[in-house]
């Protein structure tokens, strides 16, 4: 069964796609129909699209990597704030910072000093500055938080990108593509998709659009969640099971080698006992034959 329904996309208006005069050609396997100069996306073929997307994505989160959500357009940015922070990952809404992907290092060391900034405030540094230093800093730390706040706590490139409007956000779909990282795009109809590894063709600019699909993508990816922690769970119930096997394994054993050692000693003691007996009976048939 599909994750989202037609009607529900129609509804949302994910159909309506740009003017027939803006649109571009490899776009057209995805367009169903020209009405009014206004190109109608193929609707069915979006399903499908978001079918794929979402066990891709699954797939990924499943593993324990991160995806990066970017949206940097006015009608999306506290869209994709709020449902990647549900869905605890990182996001970038305003502007893409230039090599954040293949200048990772660099982009890091800016993360880590917003860290610094933090903890001399903390430990009493700032005391010491004077206060248009201070000023500097917070607004340095301001900047810093505005712009990296998301991505605080990515700590290596993710594992995929998911952006709504490829044509706009062209330089983080560049980046990924130069270092092989999946991309996962809303594409419209003036839009290049050949870039875009799991295309979903649909409205990019209507808010309903992408709050509807991304809402998709994100319960998948807390089903991936769930399904994690459970196998995580399972696995270390097993892991228990198995230590407790091998521990009951390891007594029963102890305890067969000592029964068995008990019962070679029961033996032993029993022919000592014999020959304390027979040597007693010898010791008799002696002495009495030395009386007579």
């Amino acid at each position: 069964m599909s994750r989202v329904s037609f009607e529900q996309l129609l509804d949302a208006g994910v159909h309506f796609g740009h003017l027939k005069s803006k649109w571009n050609p490899a776009m057209a396997p995805y367009i169903f129909m020209e009405r009014n100069g206004i190109h109608i996306i193929d609707l069915n073929k979006t399903v499908v699209k978001i079918d794929e997307a979402a066990e891709a994505l699954k797939n990924i989160v499943r593993s324990g990597r991160k995806i990066l959500f970017v949206a940097t357009k006015k009608q999306a940015k506290q869209i994709i704030a709020d449902m990647a922070t549900a869905v605890n990952m990182p996001y970038v809404i305003e502007r893409w910072p230039g090599g954040m992907l293949t200048n990772f290092p660099t982009i890091r060391k800016a993360v880590k000093k917003m860290s610094t900034i933090d903890r001399m405030s903390s430990d009493g540094t700032f005391d010491n500055l004077s206060k248009r230093e201070k000023l500097q800093i917070t607004r340095q730390r301001a900047k810093l938080e505005k712009n990296l706040g998301s991505i605080a706590d990515m700590a290596r490139l993710p594992a995929a990108l998911f952006v709504v409007d490829v044509m706009k956000e062209h330089i983080a779909v560049c980046e990924a593509n130069r270092l092989g990282i999946p991309v996962f795009g809303l594409v419209d109809t003036n839009s290049d998709p050949s870039n875009v590894d799991f295309i979903i063709p649909a409205n990019d600019d209507a808010t309903k659009s992408v709050e509807l699909i991304l809402a998709v993508i994100c319960r998948a990816i807390q089903e991936a969640a769930m399904e994690s922690k459970m196998e995580h769970s399972n696995k270390e119930e097993r892991d228990s099971d198995a230590t407790l096997s091998r521990r009951e394994r390891k007594s029963r054993a102890r305890k067969t080698e000592e029964a068995v050692v008990d019962e070679v000693k029961e033996q032993v003691g029993e022919l000592e006992d014999a020959e304390e007996v027979e040597n007693t009976e010898e010791v008799q048939e002696i002495d009495e034959t030395g009386e007579d």
